[in-house]
């Protein structure tokens, strides 16, 4: 994979000042403006507390300038970040295509918050034609798999397959939206996909779910495990340079992950414009759960490390990457 290179710092803030100068602002709105806060996100249903945050106006209440920015998948979430285009993820972007990262450009970035998903708390699944003639994973060995884009997606799709006794299938890589056209077209056998694909298929008529939780149960062993498969993050760069505004923006995004905890109904509706879910069909899509950088105990870090570990062991990470170390200290 190439990745973009980081534009110098010390560029960017020389043609901001010249783009200020060219307007014509005054030397004092210069000096009071924050720097805008670029949040790249990936449009599933796990960023939910982000688009409430912004919807709702926690980030401005804070007095922050919070841009986001979306892109076709996770992996290009990264790479915005490696290039110094994106401050930050919002929860849904891959931990292991940030992990891919870290690894290219050590210290790239701290989470502040996971989504963890299992059985319970709904994200990753298996698809398949309403009327396919599948009942289990294991029925679509040597069939047509596709997988959400990046290598996170492909990398756990085909081990679970694997483990669920489809060893050998090929998974190709589809855009998360097409996966619902592309089960009922014919085109694909199944999919492993994430929410809220699999409420949309299953609304118009179209697909039905194999199995849910995946990743908990054949990757990490326990149905009910937490799987931290996405993870919202600042750059450490700009943790670094903007401590006071790292910790009104990690309060923010707080409060968006508290209403979807304690008011899911009314947070779901800012699903809306970020995702392909619209209107009343809000209130159908399952949500994650969402742990915080000083929530996590050992056992949550242990489930995420062996998600980690999968990723070394596969060749994707090309050493051990530590959990424990990419975590927010405060």
């Amino acid at each position: 994979m190439t990745l973009p290179q980081r534009q110098p710092r010390r560029r960017q803030v020389l043609q901001g000042g010249l783009a200020l100068a060219a307007l014509g602002a005054p030397a004092l709105l210069r000096a009071q403006a924050g720097p805008k806060i670029r949040i790249g996100y990936w449009p599933v249903a796990a960023g939910l507390p982000f688009y409430a945050a912004v919807e709702l106006g926690y980030f401005k209440e804070a007095g922050l300038d919070v841009e986001p920015l979306r892109f076709a998948g996770a992996q290009q979430v990264m790479e915005a970040m490696l290039a110094g285009r994106a401050d930050g993820s919002s929860n849904g972007t891959g931990s292991g295509n940030l992990g891919v990262g870290e690894i290219a450009s050590p210290g790239l970035f701290k989470i502040i918050a996971t989504n963890p998903s299992n059985a319970r708390y709904v994200l990753d699944q298996f698809l398949v034609a309403k009327d396919s003639p599948y009942k289990t994973i294991a029925d679509l060995k040597g069939k047509r798999v596709a997988s959400g884009p990046g290598i996170q997606n492909k990398t756990l799709a085909l081990t679970v397959l694997e483990r669920a006794g489809a060893p050998g299938t090929t998974v190709v890589e589809l855009p998360i939206g097409q996966h619902v056209a592309a089960l009922a077209a014919g085109q694909v056998d199944g999919v492993y996909t994430l929410e809220p694909t699999g409420t949309i298929g299953r609304l118009n008529g179209t697909t039905r779910m194999l199995e849910a939780g995946v990743i908990a149960k054949y990757i990490l062993g326990d149905a009910n495990a937490p799987w931290h498969g996405g993870s919202a993050t600042l750059t450490t760069e700009f943790i670094k340079k903007n401590p006071e505004l790292t910790r009104k923006y990690i309060a923010a995004y707080t409060k968006g992950i508290q209403l979807v905890r304690t008011q899911p109904a009314q947070a779901r509706q800012y699903l809306k414009g970020y995702t392909a879910i619209e209107g009343p069909l809000t209130g159908e899509v399952p949500l994650a759960s969402y742990m915080l950088y000083n929530e996590f105990k050992p056992a949550d870090v242990a489930a995420f490390q062996k998600f980690f570990d999968l990723f070394t062991e596969k060749g994707v990470f090309e050493k051990k990457l530590s959990v424990e170390s990419l975590l927010y200290k405060g």
